[in-house]
């Protein structure tokens, strides 16, 4: 079939929506011809691979906006407003091509946030949207953790959502959609709200047999102390700080461990106070943002458990490239997080009471550090189920199912599309 891609976010060796973008272009492209629509901004890195890597089947359609328009990008809000415009000039782009191939299936992937609208749902091919995510919401206790400029974050963005949820484009974007999937069920439930009738959920993000081999074979720590690690941009809703204060109250109880921390972010700072507080510091090491992700990914080979108590987050790419390295995942069940993680992979915290989560996470991390065959077991668990479920090609399988499926108008999508070749 003849396939237009939306992928703002598209490009090659990167991590979160670039990776995202690129994943679901190479795997449509086993089976179709994919034109893909995506900024020209990437076409640089884009085309540095195409040197070395052949892609057939993929044409590119670069556009982007009036240099001076990036300026927009430096603020949530702004970024937003940036993304909608992108958007509305990529639609031109768009119709001109729907014009000259008249595509089968056009497809949105990213932004991949269920309110951001995709004018492509306009065009007169059946439109695939998502999967997205974007409906996760931190439970009201949790605010408070956050401090003011992370509670006006969540604020605005909470803001956003009721604004954009009377865009027409919007409404016409999910209820134009032959299928609209959802990363999560929150999200699967807001875009039913907003009129998408025929919803599917199924997770953002996967890993190749390539990736997984990579991931393999890469060093393992020394075994001299047991090492939690977390890696992410250090923002308020990642949940950094109840992974320093759960570390602390595991440190009073006389655990001996160390704690890791990967990335940079405007948090950096509050969080290097609270381990000062608690009196961990000398224990938290602060690696900041690494030069490349195969050096953080390195990282977190050379540690024990991953620690991911993020409050809300569409996938979390980051439990899966553990769950591959053999480490188990203590999450909280929330989220993408909570769909990679299962009870023989790792823990799943329930969000209560913030005291009492901190608690729970504490617990759950004492009994990993304190028990080397359930690490191991669990990690062996974590590993299988990546192969197992979240396996990129497997993934391609079913959304080309999805592709005949929506293609053939005499036919609804199900929740299981076939694995079409």
């Amino acid at each position: 079939m003849k396939v237009l891609l939306s992928a703002y976010a598209c490009a090659p060796d990167r991590g979160s929506e670039p990776a995202v973008g690129w994943n679901w272009m190479r795997q449509m492209a086993r089976f179709h011809e994919v034109w893909v629509l995506t900024r020209a901004k990437n076409r640089g890195v884009i085309g540095e691979f195409t040197k070395k890597t052949q892609l057939p089947n993929v044409h590119w359609e670069y556009v982007d906006l009036p240099a001076p328009l990036g300026r927009l990008k430096r603020g949530e809000i702004g970024l937003h407003v940036y993304y909608y415009l992108w958007q509305l000039s990529a639609f031109r782009r768009a119709r001109e091509l729907h014009k000259a191939i008249h595509f089968d299936v056009t497809h949105h992937v990213t932004f991949g946030r269920y309110w951001a609208p995709s004018p492509i749902a306009l065009l007169s091919a059946p439109f695939i949207f998502g999967p997205v995510g974007g409906g996760d919401t931190a439970p009201p206790a949790f605010w408070l953790t956050y401090g003011f400029r992370g509670i006006a974050i969540d604020a605005a963005r909470s803001l956003g959502r009721v604004v954009a949820s009377f865009d027409p484009l919007l409404r016409l974007t999910l209820t134009r959609s032959a299928a609209a999937i959802a990363a999560t069920e929150q999200t699967a439930k807001r875009m039913r709200r907003l009129g998408a009738k025929h919803v599917l959920v199924h997770p953002q993000f996967g890993m190749s047999h390539g990736e997984m081999e990579r991931l393999g074979s890469m060093p393992r720590g020394d075994g001299q102390v047991v090492r939690l690690i977390g890696i992410g941009r250090l923002v308020h809703w990642k949940g950094f700080q109840l992974t320093i204060r759960a570390f602390a109250e595991l440190r009073r109880s006389g655990v001996e461990c160390e704690l890791w921390i990967v990335n940079d972010g405007p948090e950096k700072d509050r969080l290097v106070r609270l381990a000062r507080k608690l009196g961990v510091e000398k224990h938290v090491v602060f690696w900041g943002n690494l030069p490349t992700l195969d050096e953080a990914q390195r990282k977190l080979a050379e540690s024990d458990i991953l620690v991911h108590p993020a409050l809300h987050e569409a996938f979390g790419n980051v439990c899966l490239e553990a769950m591959t390295l053999g480490k188990p995942v203590v999450c909280l069940d929330l989220g993408g997080p909570a769909i990679q993680v299962t009870a023989e992979t790792g823990f799943k915290i329930a969000p209560r009471r913030v005291g009492r989560t901190v608690t729970e996470l504490a617990r759950a991390l004492r009994e990993l550090v304190e028990n080397d065959e359930l690490r191991a077991r669990m990690g062996r668990a974590a590993t299988v189920r990546v192969q197992e479920e979240f396996d990129w090609d497997r993934k391609g399988l079913w959304m080309n199912g999805l592709y005949h499926q929506v293609a053939d108008r005499s036919s609804q999508p199900s929740d299981q599309p076939s694995d079409a070749r």
